[in-house]
């Protein structure tokens, strides 16, 4: 069943025309990756389908009743409400069923006669709608995002940047609309969790449409792929692996029968031309016969050319020794949170060494020590004979946000002449009046091929990199993993970019598997690491981690609302103890009143007095009462 259709889509602004003539579908279950070039339209296209942009030509059609959610590249939830309360106001109806099925329930017990009735039909929607698992989901899909049970109850406007990103995430993962669409979802998420998402879409119940650089999550998740290339759109079937092997053979294809079909083309008109040189009757008959079958024939379209990438190398300069780095006994901490302890370990010439480990673990926090940004608490480390250091910093903190492109090369390289500089940044991507553009101004993309250029540049045997795939399209970062899987020096990378791990690691140092505070060392590339850590996992749950029992949907369902009427008691105690306390005491004081008035009446005294002996001891009773209340 097809459940989304574009046909003919198109988005201009102004003379500019970002996309054009784009028609595919969607069937209900498909799991469709957009891809291109940063600028293709991808992200354009997205908010069209969604309905937040018009397209300047062309219609959308969604299957009738379909609901739709989408999850923008630059969302950030906000609110005053805590990340549980944002969470669960996706699901109102339910949580109003909910309270009308607590008060049918007490009607039922005080004998209303049609509230059994009302109660059953209510009980068997409730239950189809998913209302005893949708407390339980919004929990765990929390968890799962990073957010511990004690974060839960946290005010989102208390949440960094990211985790408003990925709360952003989290409640368009609860919605479970019909059609899910999702613009670079992997932003902000480390390893594990990546793992988490990957299995959730892949047996999400609808239909998902996902914007992506992660080639590994593209591999992972996508049944389809499109892809937008110089305006228009392909779809291919299969993954992103898939599509690449199908669109070479496309390509291929296409250049023998274009260049098969130009061959003949010249043959037949070269004939022609001999045929009216002739210029007898039945030569000019030949002539016209073969012109109008040149005339009627279909002409295949010349491939267009691949949308321009940045060309990237990196040279090595002088050899280094064969011991490139020394740790010994490294540690650094944050106040009372360790990072890391005891690191030990010698990187040798040639290795290509990956750091991998979930956010915050100090994987960063390790190279800027290496690089000298961060001093460490506790141990040491050496660089060997003969090296030199490229330093690629994710935050590209090292370009002045005053230089124009020209200038960030041109003062780090005085000695060359200036076509080589502007050769160099044309290589990746930076021409004509892009050069004179200043720092500042430029995208993360930009930036972060602007930091690729100084640093090819740089000659160094030994390249420190943190994330360099960070806002790079694919195309740029399948040149960067073709330059350095032919880069003869050193490599020290920190990344959560799997594809390239898989592709270039013979060493990986992992904060996933930390024994004595320090990361495993693994002497292996990335799919040998994540068979050791399942067996690794396996094994510490088997011997330390004892098995946690699974509730069902129901048995939540039904542990929050004990929760819920608990806290309903223990609230209308503390009401009923504070007045009944204020009437006592209101109560003492009229007593005192009285009894300075009835001074000569002994026997008004004495009843007054045993009233007063027995409300103060009730008293006491409710203050110890109420001590106890609000400390449980």
């Amino acid at each position: 069943m097809i459940v989304l259709s574009c046909d003919g889509i198109g988005w201009a602004y102004g003379t500019d025309v970002i996309i054009e003539e784009i028609t595919f579908s969607v069937e209900k279950g498909d799991r469709l990756g957009i891809v291109g070039v940063n600028g293709a339209g991808k992200s354009t296209l997205l908010k069209i389908i969604e309905g937040s942009m018009e397209a300047t030509s062309g219609q959308v059609y969604r299957a009738k009743d379909t609901t739709l959610a989408m999850l923008d590249q630059n969302a950030a939830a906000d609110g005053e409400g805590s990340m549980e309360e944002m969470m669960l106001a996706c699901y109102a109806p339910l949580i109003a069923a909910e309270k009308r099925l607590e008060q049918l329930q007490k009607d039922m017990e005080n004998g209303v006669s049609h509230a059994a009735k009302e109660y059953t039909m209510l009980l068997e929607r409730f239950t189809k709608d998913g209302g005893f698992e949708f407390r339980g989901r919004c929990k765990s899909i929390l968890r799962s995002l990073g957010f511990g049970d004690e974060m839960h109850g946290m005010s989102v406007s208390l949440l960094s940047g990211g985790q408003k990103t990925r709360l952003a995430l989290a409640r368009v993962l609860y919605a479970r609309p019909d059609i899910l669409i999702l613009d670079e979802p992997t932003n902000h998420l480390d390893t594990d969790t990546l793992f988490w998402l990957e299995d959730h879409l892949s047996q999400y119940p609808g239909t998902v449409i996902t914007v992506s650089h992660d080639r590994y999550f593209l591999d992972r998740v996508t049944s389809k792929i499109l892809d937008i290339e110089n305006k228009h759109g392909k779809l291919y079937g299969g993954n992103y692996s898939t599509f690449q092997e199908k669109k070479k053979k496309d390509r291929e294809v296409q250049e023998k029968h274009y260049r098969n079909q130009q061959k003949e083309i010249a043959r037949i008109e070269a004939y022609i031309e001999q045929q009216r040189r002739w210029n007898r009757e039945r030569n000019i008959i030949a002539a016209e016969s073969r012109q109008k079958m040149l005339d009627k024939m279909e002409r295949v379209e010349r491939p267009e050319n691949a949308p321009r990438t940045a060309t990237l190398s990196f040279h090595r300069g002088m050899e280094s020794g064969n011991e490139v780095l020394t740790l010994q006994n490294l540690s650094k901490a944050y106040g009372k949170k360790q990072l890391f302890a005891g690191l030990s370990t010698l990187v040798k010439k040639k290795d290509r060494l990956f750091v991998l480990g979930p956010n915050g673990c100090g994987k960063s926090t390790l190279l800027k020590i290496l690089t000298g940004s961060l001093l460490q608490d506790e141990g040491k480390y050496e660089f060997g004979y003969n090296v030199t250091l490229g330093y690629y910093d994710q935050e590209n903190q090292r370009l002045n946000p005053t230089d124009t492109v020209l200038d960030s090369l041109w003062d780090e390289y005085s000695h060359m002449t200036m076509t080589e500089i502007r050769t160099a940044l044309a290589a990746f991507g930076f021409s004509g009046d892009d050069v004179g553009k200043t720092v500042s101004v430029l995208s993360g993309g930009e930036r972060a091929r602007l930091t690729l250029c100084r640093l090819s540049l740089s000659e160094c045997n030994l390249l420190i990199l943190d994330e360099p795939t960070n806002h790079l399209d694919i195309p740029t970062r399948e040149v960067l993993e073709e330059a350095l899987s032919l880069y003869d020096g050193t490599m020290i990378v920190v990344s959560h970019d799997r594809y390239l791990v898989k592709k270039l690691a013979t060493r990986i140092l992992d904060f996933h598997y930390p024994k004595d505070g320090a990361p495993l060392d693994f002497m292996g590339g990335y799919e040998d690491c994540l068979a050791y850590g399942k067996k690794y996992l396996a094994a510490k749950s088997d011997g330390e981690i004892a098995p946690t029992a699974v509730q069902s949907g129901k048995e939540q369902y039904l542990e929050s609302k004990r929760q819920r009427s608990e806290a309903k008691k223990l609230e209308r105690r503390i009401k009923l103890n504070a007045e009944e306390t204020e009437k006592i005491e209101t109560r003492l004081s009229e007593i005192e009143e009285e009894e300075a008035a009835s001074a000569t009446d002994h026997v008004k005294l004495m009843a007054l007095s045993e009233e007063k002996e027995t409300l103060e001891l009730r008293l006491l009773e409710l203050y110890e009462e109420m001590e106890e209340l609000t400390m449980t």
